[in-house]
């Protein structure tokens, strides 16, 4: 495993799904993780691995100086999702605690941020698959998406009138590495009323981690976005049947209407960064039993 250049990196979001499987990467690459939570009872694996645990919460400001302190770059994964009954609650975390956050980056010098965004945020009647420079229609989106919406758009604003050295990445669908966010989404296709052609575009998290680590380290991306996802976005029908749950979809559904819903153009992020997919299709990731 290397261990190169290490940095001293806050990583927020560190016991949700993507930041409980990359800060052990982080760690094994031997730099000094510090990890900001609400409740330290959930951080303790990662504590026992060697990270740094501070207590603190976006959303209480006088919390966030003791997080930032001597760090080289922070790492934003936090995020309010899952109540989708609390809108007010989603956009003031995922907005207002993220730019109060960045304030205390820049108050502190830290010298690199990394925010975690989602590809909702391009909405889903994209004419060709989404790239980083198309409209993110804002009002039209659920608060999840908006609210992160909103906070690029604000971060950028830091990145142009205080230097702010932010860099924007819009994951895809993470799975794999034990995670059963998968398999948890399909009964919500027919909720949704998906169409079994309808595509996700996926990102396994080993690529979120080699994506996430490319824009900490990688000089000259400031000030920009990027898309995340593998190389093969597969349709709804086929993930429900691979878990044996196609009775969800309607027969005989008719067209498509939106054959580029959700799916996203990557090329900047290859030829800005040199990524590229270490597990490039959910097949791939299966046949190498890193689901």
């Amino acid at each position: 495993m290397e261990r190169e250049n290490p940095m001293r990196i806050l990583v927020t979001g560190a016991t949700g799904k993507v930041g409980c499987r990359f800060v052990p990467r982080l760690l094994a690459k031997g730099h000094t993780v510090r990890v900001l939570v609400r409740d330290e009872m959930r951080s303790a694996s990662l504590a026992k691995r060697g990270a740094q645990v501070v207590v603190g919460d976006l959303n209480r400001a006088d919390t966030l100086p003791a997080a930032v302190k001597d760090v080289e770059a922070i790492a934003h994964l936090g995020a309010y999702f899952r109540t989708l009954n609390d809108d007010e609650g989603i956009v003031k975390t995922n907005h207002a605690g993220t730019l109060a956050l960045a304030n205390a980056a820049l108050k502190a010098d830290v010298k690199r941020f990394v925010f975690v965004s989602t590809g909702m945020v391009y909405g889903s009647s994209n004419e060709h698959p989404a790239r980083e420079e198309d409209p993110r229609p804002i009002e039209k989106l659920r608060a999840y998406p908006a609210s992160k919406a909103m906070a690029e758009n604000d971060l950028l604003v830091l990145y142009r009138d205080r230097g702010l050295d932010v860099r924007i990445l819009r994951l895809g669908f993470a799975y794999g590495d034990g995670d059963p966010h998968l398999e948890q989404v399909i009964p919500l296709f027919k909720t949704w009323n998906s169409h079994p052609a309808s595509r996700l575009h996926l990102v396994h998290h080993l690529d979120v981690a080699q994506a996430l680590l490319l824009l900490l380290r990688v000089d000259g991306l400031n000030g920009q976005a990027f898309n995340v996802a593998d190389d093969a976005p597969i349709s709804r029908y086929e993930i429900a049947r691979l878990f044996g749950q196609d009775q969800v979809f309607e027969p005989s559904p008719g067209p498509l209407s939106t054959p580029f819903e959700y799916v996203m153009d990557t090329a900047k992020l290859r030829e800005r960064s040199g990524f590229r997919p270490l597990v490039p299709s959910y097949y791939v990731a299966r046949d190498l039993d890193v689901l």
